[in-house]
């Protein structure tokens, strides 16, 4: 069991938020294969709040998309406690506030890990945020360790994260790096696990470096974090969820999947995706998909240079027909 706030999951491990990737398409799929609980794009609070396009995507939550959480970066604390209420209202079963974005844009503009450095800031944002939402679902906190390595980081880190869960947030996602790092180097699992010995029973999700459920087992035993949140592991490899769901359980791996497997899959992911963007744009988008999916593929190298250059439903059909078909096992 995880529990967040009233959330009560019955599995641990949790979809990332992922810019560019989470959309409704690859939660539909991540559930299809074991996920229980998963997290939309990273959303920036002026888009929560301005009326468009983009604005009526992230605040229509599909009746089969939950529980789905919506995280939010911003720099300003009334609009993005505004943001987060509009997400509240639309649906959302959570909500995450991003302190940890590493890209140096988002940096420039006093959003996502540059509020590390501004623990007075971050915590107001968390203030205004639990107010706004006022208990109608849980809010949390993604983190990681510090701007860099210097004892004034790390003080600046443990003071949000401390005040985050005296001010009431009900969990924090901590990716154990630090935003100079990026994703540069090992994450560093200790000092997620000095992290969880610190807050008690304060409930805490482990993130970075999880590639395969083995990783999964490895880390929760290691830092004895609540739960786990899947990213880059999860993107082209839904079976991962299905792999931790026999892991947890005990129970022994499945077998990775077949060609034809995989196929189907990508197929769903497809259908799925067109549905969401449209023919034209939804092709296209489905290519980055592609090329990860493709790394469990036989020749993955060959598929990867074929999927890079599709951009019509027949050139689907034919990529699907050419390397995918149930004989290509």
């Amino acid at each position: 069991m995880l529990r967040i706030g009233r959330l009560e999951l019955d599995f641990p491990v949790v979809q990332a938020a992922l810019s560019g990737y989470s959309d409704l398409a690859m939660r539909r799929v991540a559930r299809l294969h074991g996920a229980d609980f998963t997290f939309d794009e990273v959303v920036l609070d002026q888009l929560a709040l301005r009326p468009g396009k983009h604005q009526r995507r992230i605040l229509n939550v599909a009746p089969d998309d939950h529980p789905v959480g919506g995280q939010l970066m911003g720099s300003e604390p009334d609009s993005i406690a505004q943001a987060a209420d509009a997400m509240a209202h639309a649906g959302y079963d959570c909500v995450d506030l991003n302190f940890a974005c590493p890209v140096r844009k988002v940096l420039a503009r006093g959003r996502g890990g540059a509020l590390l450095s501004r623990p007075e800031t971050a915590l107001a944002i968390v203030r205004s945020v639990r107010d706004a939402v006022a208990g109608r679902c849980p809010v949390t906190v993604k983190l990681r360790t510090g701007l860099d390595d210097t004892d004034e980081s790390e003080r600046r880190f443990f003071e949000i994260l401390h005040g985050a869960f005296e001010i009431g947030i009900d969990a924090a996602i901590v990716h154990p790096r630090t935003v100079k790092q990026r994703y540069v180097g090992p994450s560093r699992w200790d000092l997620l696990a000095h992290v969880k010995k610190h807050v008690g029973d304060r409930v805490i999700l482990g993130s970075g470096d999880l590639f395969c459920a083995e990783d999964v087992g490895r880390m929760l035993e290691h830092t004895s974090v609540d739960g786990v949140t899947l990213a880059r592991g999860c993107i082209g490899n839904p079976w991962i969820f299905r792999d931790c769901r026999a892991l947890l359980a005990g129970k022994p791996l499945p077998p990775s999947p077949d060609v034809s497997e995989q196929g189907r899959t990508l197929v769903q992911h497809l259908a799925w995706i067109i549905d969401l963007h449209g023919e034209r744009r939804g092709c296209r988008i489905m290519r980055k998909f592609a090329i990860s999916y493709a790394q469990l593929h036989p020749h993955a190298l060959k598929v990867r240079d074929a999927a890079v250059r599709i951009s019509s439903p027949s050139q689907w059909r034919a990529f699907l027909d050419e390397w995918y078909a149930p004989d290509k096992d």
